[in-house]
């Protein structure tokens, strides 16, 4: 079977092992029941921005065309560093789409992808953005009232704590045991200060263990992109965060998202 299209970032549902499906043309592919047979992916040459349509010869901000990304708030610095909002300098690219999305409760949150970290994002966004990481358990710790906020809390807590995912650990399994209820505790108690300073809610959640589709995980890492190589073909291991695992190496859909491209199998 093959099937055809611009692709987006694989959408997830929580499940018992996580549900992912990739949109492609006008499609949701279900990629499950692709592990563990042949699949060919064969990229056309063709690039569409996914916010206008056109076609372009690059992508920024995985997707978008250099125009868009210098004009959309979604592709500001302060999407990747909240604490350099700017909306109450008036300067806001797309001031409704800031009320929108970044004036909305967010979660501070630890997580273990490879080891223990510090993240933010929107509480609409649990637990979406801990499975795009390949978080295998995670904890929302704190909710306070917008963006900003949260990533002045996180620009705080990351001098001691990292804000980082070892992406290659993740992709090997490589993950530490931690005990996250006990690390809330020790950063209630070590950032108490600044978290009353900031008015932050404290969370008293349970913990989220997340399992991924994979039947074998690589003991060394090759990263594939569509750009040097155009054709991917292999037996599909898994999938975990925003990666494919072949048995010839490992892609990020995301950061192809736009790329018009065919999926056999």
């Amino acid at each position: 079977m093959k099937v055809s299209g611009n692709i987006l970032k694989m959408k997830t549902t929580l499940s018992s092992p996580v549900k992912y499906e990739l949109p492609i043309g006008e499609e949701l592919l279900l990629m499950n029941d692709l592990i563990g047979k042949k699949v060919k992916l064969t990229f056309d040459g063709q690039i569409n921005c996914i916010s206008t349509g056109e076609k372009i010869s690059k992508s920024y901000n995985q997707g978008y065309s250099f125009r868009a990304s210098q004009k959309l708030a979604a592709c500001d610095i302060c999407i990747v560093k909240p604490e350099l909002c700017h909306f109450a300098d008036g300067t806001c690219r797309e001031p409704e789409w800031g009320k929108a999305n970044c004036f909305q409760p967010h979660i501070v949150y630890l997580s273990v992808s490879s080891h223990l970290k510090i993240g933010i994002t929107r509480e609409s966004q649990v637990p979406t953005r801990w499975m795009d990481q390949g978080a295998t358990y995670a904890l929302p710790i704190l909710r306070v009232d917008d963006r900003l906020t949260s990533g002045l809390i996180e620009k705080e807590i990351s001098k001691s704590l990292s804000d980082k995912t070892n992406w290659r650990k993740m992709l090997q399994n490589d993950v530490d045991e931690i005990d996250l209820e006990e690390a809330r505790e020790n950063l209630f108690e070590e950032f108490a200060d600044l978290l009353d300073d900031f008015d932050a809610e404290d969370l008293d959640e349970e913990v989220i263990h997340i399992e991924y589709p994979v039947n074998e995980y690589p003991t060394k890492i090759k990263s594939l992109g569509f750009d040097k190589n155009p054709e991917i073909e292999g037996t599909l291991n898994g999938i975990k965060g925003q990666y494919l695992i072949f048995d010839c190496g490992v892609i990020n859909m995301r950061k192809h998202q736009g790329y018009f491209i065919s999926v056999e199998f």
